[in-house]
């Protein structure tokens, strides 16, 4: 059996990467269109990527418990920020909630997935447990930001609060439902594809990728739902 190895990207191979991008900016400007926070999101994500990577490789060696914590906890209150953007209402009460949707359901998901699914010894091992959680914060995030956009934009076209929450999941549930509906046809996802490059069976990279897809989904599911729940609106009127 031929052992498989991961390739070494050097920077000048990965610079190539980003002959796409700069199309993308070009059409951008050719359009007129503002190219602002394009070019800032790209300078963030090179930044936060090289910085984590750095640190990361620290915590996996230290693999300290409360290190982790700290990490994790940086994560979801990050990931909770960021799922405001979008949404126009009152910024610290939404940051409350969405800080307390986001911690119940990736308490809830990692539990069963790191304890239940993958038997993790011991609970914190770094190495496992913070990517699975960052892919639960994304996800949440994604949801909690969907949902509220569109919540909030119900409630502004005098939608009562049921029939506003019915819609606002319904469409946070949208990029989640079309992924399991085209993954494996479509796609192969992220995880499956690195466990394939890296030379694991596409028996077990399957078995891993159906574990995510679980834990995506009910993520994005259990954190909308309870966003929404919390924003429940307090005058008698708006629950009709």
């Amino acid at each position: 059996m031929i052992e498989k190895t991961v390739n070494i990207i050097e920077l000048p191979q990965l610079a190539l990467a980003f002959i796409p991008v700069l199309a993308v900016i070009f059409i951008q400007f050719s359009w007129s269109l503002p190219q602002k926070r394009t070019l800032h999101a790209l300078a963030r994500m090179l930044v936060q990527l090289l910085l984590v990577g750095f640190f990361l490789s620290y915590i996996f060696e230290s693999n300290s418990a409360w290190l982790v914590l700290v990490l994790l906890i940086i994560m979801v209150l990050f990931s909770s920020w960021i799922a405001l953007n979008n949404i126009e209402a009152p910024k610290r009460q939404l940051f409350q909630r969405a800080v307390l949707a986001i911690s119940l359901s990736s308490i809830i998901t990692l539990f069963i997935i790191t304890q239940g699914v993958l038997q993790l010894s011991p609970w914190y091992h770094a190495q496992t447990l913070i990517p699975l959680a960052g892919m639960v914060f994304a996800s949440s995030m994604n949801s909690i930001s969907l949902s509220g956009e569109r919540y909030y934009s119900e409630l502004a076209n005098k939608v009562n609060y049921k029939q506003a929450r019915n819609i606002a999941f319904q469409a946070s549930m949208i990029p989640n439902v079309n992924a399991l509906l085209a993954v494996g046809i479509v796609s192969l996802p992220g995880m499956m594809t690195g466990q394939i490059l890296s030379g694991v069976s596409p028996f077990i990279a399957a078995r891993y990728q159906i574990m995510v897809m679980c834990m995506i989904f009910a993520s994005a599911g259990i954190s909308s739902a309870y966003f929404l729940l919390l924003a429940k609106p307090n005058s008698d009127d708006d629950l009709k």
